[in-house]
């Protein structure tokens, strides 16, 4: 199992976001017994926060093999579904950080208006970095809701005919081509003006 230094690594920085979807990953990959090597584990995140990058990292659920699926809620929801039994799980983000102090919340604010002196700097780090801890180090209970279940499952990935833009000549997926005036377009050159 990849560790969170891992992570770390894929994602670029460390942060509460990535943890968390680390914590995340772990709880389905301990449900189903390891990563998705092709399609047979699905991934359905309802956010595109640092999260969703240890998640495919982690259990091998990406965009590319089309075992990702994105809608866009901005909860911190998260859907595991085995093929072919449909067994899952749905993974909800109850964790309450921890309460800040007054001067603690000006430090933030100082940070949100622009503020990067030396001590609002390593504030923020601090801040982070004890919720990262936090984070990795709470139970399950206190950080998640997990509901077990079974889902629909979601069609697989389709493969589609490339075909190329009449005007800018790049390939696209045929069923995102569009048609104007006979012509068969990408979506940016169909969405432009006067052409």
């Amino acid at each position: 199992m990849k560790t969170y230094d891992d992570v770390v690594d894929f994602h670029g920085h460390s942060c509460p976001g990535l943890a968390m979807g680390y914590r995340v990953s772990k709880k389905a990959l301990k449900e189903f017994a390891g990563r998705s090597e092709d399609e047979e584990l699905v991934a359905i995140v309802e956010n595109n926060s640092c999260a969703v990058d240890a998640i495919q990292l982690m259990t091998g659920c990406t965009f590319g093999k089309g075992n990702l699926i994105f809608r866009d809620y901005g909860k911190q929801v998260y859907t595991f579904i085995r093929r072919p039994s449909g067994k899952s799980i749905r993974i909800s983000i109850d964790w309450k950080k921890p309460k800040e102090t007054k001067e603690e919340k000006a430090m933030w604010e100082r940070y949100m208006k622009g503020d990067r002196s030396e001590k609002v700097i390593k504030f923020v780090h601090d801040r982070k970095a004890a919720k990262i801890k936090h984070i990795l180090n709470t139970s399950e209970r206190e950080l998640m809701t997990v509901t077990k279940g079974k889902e629909k499952l979601p069609p697989e990935a389709e493969i589609y005919q490339s075909i190329s833009c009449e005007i800018c000549n790049e390939k696209v997926a045929e069923p995102k081509a569009r048609v104007r005036n006979g012509k068969i377009l990408c979506i940016p050159c169909f969405e432009m003006k006067g052409k």
